[in-house]
């Protein structure tokens, strides 16, 4: 239930701090139950998420789609790809130890180093040997592997003075190839070290606890190898240490509990916190006291904060056209986040519009182009109108931004209703495309729409034809038709549709057995406005009285009548539509003095079939003229769902 109620939201967009979210951004849902490391290979175009919950490995293209899952991982959790994306290499602590190697172009296992009990978590590359922090509670050391042997030797205890509580946490940087960079996840206060690995012998090099941060969850190199930015619990931010003595040389500012981190090759700053009311992600130039972008990621949960970033959740795509971030949700539902240019700052362009305007008039659109860094001179937005004859969006061509980023545009719409203008701008090597938009309502002639019978009332089972008329238009000339009968048992429903014939006619039949509302719908078209016009019908309810217990009948006074006994109790059986709680309404009346006069009125339930049957008791006087009718009164016989309608009278008097 929960993945399925994730998937519902999988396509929901992010919301932005500072700008608009390029329309390419997206979000996938991920088969996951944890999240231990991402990394992205830019040669084959993967990315690789470790679940160390499920002991797996998923696959999936830029897009986010899933393309393979590589199982049989018991704990996988750190990551590292080899410097040309041939290969990743996979700490598994759980079952036999060992660090995995496998080819990203198959996405299959190529060799296993086995590494005894150690425990191997985090993987990093440097000084020609793969390094890994391992051991648990209590003892942590730095191991290595040699890839350049045959042997693939495992040599553990490579910190001789080993500071570490647990396994710490490693990285590394292209631009300091014997520089391995270590730090202790969890622990506060924080604790951090630097190692020389370009020779045989490991040299601690530099090492730091300072006061003011903890609980480590992520740290990056800097690609020139001068820094190091910590993702830990304290400051709001991302704290930054130079390499050389680990003194510290800045911040990037985000907000509490930072819990990732990430640099491009171009030394772009992904820097992302757990935060379920602020942004989640902030990107940085190196260096940067403000960030360029910042991502908030939507609710697709059903708690009230929104989805957060998982821990060690941000990587680049190695060309910074794509920043890859991995959110969770309420649920335990995981999603790849695919935000898109987030190495360039957002292009926000509005667009002003008229409210209304008229039809094959002149208006002016206005709007404003801003973005954190100056666009280039002589930009130009390329412009869009969609309208009702061109739903997909027409070009009108393109307008120049002024220095000051404003620009305008003249247009005269051909067609009327909702006319959108839409400006874009397609972006540079420096800045993210981006695009506004605004609507117009434009006039339209209102159109001629009669339909005919409004108001008349019809025998039940009437066969009624209702005939609508349409005046001139543009180019639609398709009419539909519906009925609503009344009661909450029957929907509205169309009961016809096609274009009108030469007359500007269209007809249906209906056969009406309760109350209905008709109504006869015209869409409109590129000039005339849509409209509709309803016809309020009636339809009684078959009634009839028969009569029983007489002991015979005479035509006199003008009628039939019904003669009986006066020990006789005359016995009158009811037979009327039937609806649910629906009564019908007996009423007696006798002739007294030249008119006839009410004697008696009272409502008896029908069956389900519509029955009534009732008994009139009593000592009637004799040679009395009297009659009598059963009626159904709109409301007062229980439903409203038919108009009134009376029954024939039935007229009887009593003998000795």
């Amino acid at each position: 239930m929960a993945t399925a109620l994730a998937v519902a939201f999988s396509s929901v967009a992010l919301a932005v701090g500072t700008a608009t979210t390029a329309a390419a951004d997206s979000s996938k849902i991920l088969p996951v139950k944890s999240v231990g490391d991402i990394v992205v290979d830019g040669v084959h175009r993967r990315v690789f998420v470790s679940d160390p919950s499920n002991g797996k490995i998923v696959v999936t293209d830029y897009s986010g789609t899933v393309v393979k899952q590589i199982t049989s991982l018991p704990g996988v959790q750190g990551l590292e790809l080899s410097a040309d994306s041939g290969t990743l290499y996979a700490a598994v602590p759980g079952g036999n130890d060992a660090i995995v190697a496998i080819d990203t172009a198959t996405a299959t296992q190529s060799d296993r180093y086995p590494t005894g009990n150690l425990d191997p978590k985090y993987p990093a590359l440097a000084g020609g040997k793969l390094w890994f922090g391992y051991g648990s509670a209590g003892s942590g050391n730095i191991g290595s592997v040699d890839l350049t042997g045959p042997e693939h030797k495992v040599t553990p205890a490579q910190d001789a003075d080993s500071p570490w509580f647990a396994a710490p946490m490693l990285a590394s940087s292209p631009g300091a190839p014997g520089q391995l960079v270590a730090g202790i996840p969890v622990q506060s206060p924080l604790e951090l070290a630097v190692y020389d690995v370009s020779s045989d012998t490991v040299v601690r090099t530099a090492h730091t606890s300072p006061s003011n941060g903890g609980s480590l969850a992520d740290l990056a190199v800097t690609p020139d190898g001068k820094d190091v930015v910590v993702a830990g619990a304290g400051p709001n931010a991302h704290t930054v240490y130079r390499t050389s003595d680990l003194s510290e040389d800045g911040t990037y500012r985000t907000v509490a509990y930072p819990n990732a981190v990430d640099i491009a090759p171009n030394g772009m700053v992904a820097a992302g916190s757990f935060a379920w009311y602020d942004p989640d992600v902030y990107v940085f130039r190196a260096g940067a006291t403000s960030p360029l972008r910042q991502y908030d990621f939507p609710n697709t949960g059903d708690s009230s904060g929104a989805d957060t970033l998982a821990e060690s959740g941000l990587a680049w795509a190695p060309d910074e056209s794509r920043l890859f971030a991995v959110s969770s949700n309420s649920l335990g539902v995981y999603s790849l986040r695919v935000l898109v240019d987030a190495a360039k700052p957002a292009t926000a362009i509005t667009v002003s519009a008229p409210a209304t305007a008229t039809r094959a008039k002149k208006l002016t659109v206005k709007g404003k182009v801003t973005s954190k860094e100056a666009l280039p001179a002589g930009v130009r937005l390329t412009l869009t109108r969609t309208d009702l004859e061109s739903p997909g969006g027409k070009s009108i061509g393109s307008v120049a931004v002024a220095a000051d980023g404003t620009y305008s545009f003249a247009d005269t719409p051909t067609v009327g209703g909702s006319v959108k203008y839409t400006a874009a701008y397609a972006g540079d090597a420096g800045h993210a495309a981006g695009s506004g938009s605004d609507t117009v309502a434009v006039s339209r002639t209102t159109p001629t729409l009669t339909l005919n019978n409004n108001g008349k009332v019809y025998s039940y089972g009437a066969d009624v034809k209702f005939t609508a008329h349409l005046g001139s238009t543009y180019k639609n000339r398709k009419v539909e038709i519906w009925a609503d009968p009344y009661g909450s048992d029957k929907p509205n429903t169309r009961v016809k549709s096609g274009t009108v014939d030469s007359s500007g006619n269209l007809s249906v039949t209906l056969d009406l057995k309760r109350d209905a509302t008709v109504t006869a719908k015209f869409a409109g078209d590129a000039h005339y406005g849509s409209k509709s016009v309803a016809s309020k019908v009636g339809a009684r309810v078959s009634v009839s009285t028969a009569v029983t217990k007489h002991y015979t009948t005479r035509s006199v006074y003008g009628h039939t009548y019904y003669y009986f006994h006066q020990s006789t109790d005359p016995v009158f059986t009811t037979t009327m539509t039937a609806y649910p709680g629906r009564r019908q309404r007996l009423q007696i009346q006798a002739y007294s003095q030249g008119s006839w006069v009410t004697t008696g009125t009272q409502y008896f339930a029908l069956s389900s079939s519509g029955k009534s049957q009732v008994t009139v008791t009593g000592t009637p006087p004799k040679n009395v003229r009297f009659r009598v009718r059963d009626s159904y009164i709109n409301g007062s016989s229980g439903d409203t769902v038919n108009s009134t309608t009376d029954g024939a009278w039935k007229y009887f008097l009593f003998t000795g």
